[in-house]
């Protein structure tokens, strides 16, 4: 797309056709967008998912990211005994104009219970890594997030080295009241539905210097 439609857009955005979630689950159904593919829809926008190094091509995911993807699906090991698990780069419900599909989220018992993707009542935290897409995370979906009530938002924050943890979302506002900067040597606690967090030093969620 050219600079010029783009500015265009940027300055009115009503002349842009926005999708519903119903009509971005049929694109998929219908074979015109690929399930799987790299995309998810934001805002009634059908976009490419960010996960490469900042700086590099924007199409390949970079290494830093998916080893931090991977500490995250380690999690799963722990979560099942608390009453949840971890979905890794699955998409979330939350009508009437998104389907965001976030590195990690923890929803609400095991994964065998759904048959369709969770909404933000199934979800008690979501978590992005961030490189390249960090004005993206800590934008347009931290007020997602918080707009629908989402608990717990975390972002790895890959160029910075440390987690962001923002908390106490005020419903409908696009905003959370509360955000906790936590370096490699201290712990997040992640919710779970039977009391307990799950306490995982931040040192593994970020990988080595390289």
């Amino acid at each position: 797309m050219s600079t010029a439609i783009l500015d265009e857009l940027a300055a009115n955005p009503k002349l842009a056709y926005r999708h519903t979630v119903a009509e971005y689950q049929q694109m998929i159904t219908s074979g015109t967008l690929e399930e799987g593919s790299p995309f998810e829809l934001l805002d009634g926008h059908v976009v490419r998912k960010i996960r490469s190094t900042t700086g590099e091509d924007p199409m390949t995911v970079g290494d830093q990211h998916a080893w931090a993807v991977n500490a995250l699906t380690d999690l799963n090991r722990h979560l099942p005994a608390l009453g949840c698990h971890i979905r890794i780069q699955q998409p979330i419900n939350l009508p009437p104009d998104d389907m965001p599909e976030p590195d990690g989220a923890i929803a609400i018992g095991g994964f065998e219970g759904y048959s369709a993707h969770p909404g933000a009542a199934d979800i008690l935290c979501v978590i992005e890594v961030a490189d390249a897409s960090l004005r993206r995370d800590k934008g347009y979906k931290r007020e997602l997030y918080a707009s629908h009530g989402i608990g717990m938002y975390v972002i790895i924050d890959l160029v910075d080295r440390l987690v962001c943890v923002c908390t106490q979302p005020l419903k409908g506002k696009g905003r959370y009241s509360h955000t906790e900067t936590l370096s490699l040597r201290q712990t997040l606690t992640l919710p779970t539905p039977k009391g307990k967090g799950l306490a995982v030093p931040v040192r593994r969620l970020l990988p080595p210097v390289r």
